[in-house]
């Protein structure tokens, strides 16, 4: 009898460690703005593409003045990155004073991702649904 409770006592502490791990995956998931782990990691790979191009601009900033299209960016070799990561493409919309990194899902609203993630020159993340 003792074993037996030992062993329900056991089985029964894992399932619950399982359940709290399960619930902190899925709520760190939904922070990153994505309900599955495939969408978690295209949305890190889409934010880790933005922060790359945001600080290629600034880098251009520092050389050359002003602040350049992807294009620009692309061509004078400051940034690798293409310019998409499907479903996402993209942008970079620039004035005198700053710029802002933009990238914009196509297809699927379902997908349980963003619409549009943005950084700007302070690098802060703006995102839509």
């Amino acid at each position: 009898m003792g074993r037996a409770f030992g062993f329900l006592s056991v089985v029964i502490v894992l399932a619950v460690g399982m359940y709290v791990y399960s619930k902190q995956v899925q709520s760190s998931s939904a922070a990153a703005g994505a309900n599955s782990p495939k969408a978690a990691i295209n949305i890190t790979g889409v934010r880790s593409d933005l922060i790359s191009i945001a600080t290629s601009e600034r880098r251009y900033f520092a050389t050359e003045g002003k602040y350049a299209s992807l294009d620009e960016l692309i061509s004078a070799n400051y940034i690798t990155v293409g310019r998409q990561r499907p479903p996402y493409t993209y942008e970079v919309q620039t004035s005198s004073t700053g710029f802002r990194v933009v990238a914009t899902r196509s297809g699927d609203s379902t997908s349980g991702t963003p619409a549009q993630l943005s950084v700007d020159e302070t690098m802060e993340f703006q995102t839509s649904e």
